[in-house]
């Protein structure tokens, strides 16, 4: 079992396997895109599975992948069927923009994805072009639809808060939980990526959102779905699903703490605020695996008690660590 030296049980890993995304929120990347990795700086699927193993071999048994968007690589569906059948690996997660769902979801299923996280910041389609650069609205809630058909539990829509756009829509997102067990998760503005000058504009605090709710319905605690991490879930009588809300801002969650990422280009990191990060790709060339296992207890041991999110200039845009 892995813990830091806080006592913290760490068990999760969350995986950026792409920097590259068919969207362009404006939060996370300029109209224009990053610049982008050439092909030789990302992991490799090889490489990926060395590390993989070696992290599953020191206890973590839940891996999230990530990008950019994950669904857009190559060969995507062959390696999560090996990543499942990893000895000590019991549950895969996939977070995604879901553009590309309705044609994926029955292959992820089947390759071994357990839980979806589907990225959505508005439910009107003028609104998704305008944040996202791209008319793909229908293309999105089509791949919500079938997630759900394919039986995937739980399946979360992670909504990012952003106040002058989206805050009118607290409402509408929730009732989606009414006839579909789908678990809303409302997001506190982050100073990453492109927000991380002028994020304050667009912040709006969690416990201000709750309170909209709790104005138009009887809201009631809940334990939340399974894999609900640091959220606080919420739920209404008579409602398929639940609603919740992750906040790095407004109440930090990392006493409980459990994960590490693993960015696009092979860099461990164990605080997303954080800039230490340890070349996991230079030791996976080697073939090494106890010298990754190593890497990866000295890094555990370095994680920081707490993020220092209002006050540290995180070097990488979201994409390529990993949402």
């Amino acid at each position: 079992m892995l813990k830091d030296k806080f006592g913290r049980k760490i068990n999760y890993l969350r995986i950026s396997l792409i920097d590259r995304c068919n969207l362009r929120c404006k939060y996370c990347m300029p109209p224009n895109g990053v610049d982008l990795y050439g092909h030789d700086k990302i992991l490799t699927y090889e490489e990926l599975l060395l590390i993989i193993k070696a992290a599953a071999e020191l206890g973590i048994n839940s891996i999230r992948l990530t990008g950019g968007e994950p669904l857009i690589r190559r060969g995507l569906i062959p390696f999560i069927k090996t990543v499942s059948n990893i000895d000590g690996i019991d549950d895969i997660a996939i977070t995604t923009n879901g553009v590309l769902l309705e044609e994926m979801a029955d292959d992820l299923k089947k390759a071994g994805v357990n839980r979806l996280n589907i990225s959505l910041d508005t439910l009107n389609k003028d609104k998704f072009k305008e944040i996202t650069g791209r008319d793909q609205f229908e293309k999105v809630f089509k791949g919500i639809n079938k997630s759900i058909e394919v039986g995937f539990e739980p399946v979360k829509i992670n909504v990012v808060m952003l106040k002058n756009f989206n805050e009118g829509e607290i409402l509408d997102f929730v009732k989606l939980t009414k006839d579909k067990p789908l678990h809303v998760r409302f997001i506190e503005m982050m100073p990453l990526g492109e927000s991380k000058n002028n994020w304050t504009a667009g912040y709006m605090p969690w416990n201000d959102a709750l309170e909209l709710v709790k104005r138009e319905f009887e809201v009631r605690e809940s334990s939340g779905p399974k894999g609900s991490g640091p959220a606080k879930y919420y739920t209404i009588p008579g409602f398929l699903g639940t609603f919740g809300f992750i906040t790095p801002v407004g109440e930090h969650f990392c006493h409980q703490c459990n994960r590490i990422r693993l960015t696009s280009d092979g860099f461990l990191k164990t605080c997303l605020f954080g800039n230490n990060e340890v070349n996991l790709k230079k030791l996976s060339k080697t073939g090494d695996i106890n010298k990754i296992k190593e890497a990866i207890i000295k890094s555990i041991n370095e994680k920081p008690e707490k993020h220092q999110i209002t006050n540290h200039n995180v070097s990488r845009f979201m994409s390529q660590i990993g949402g």
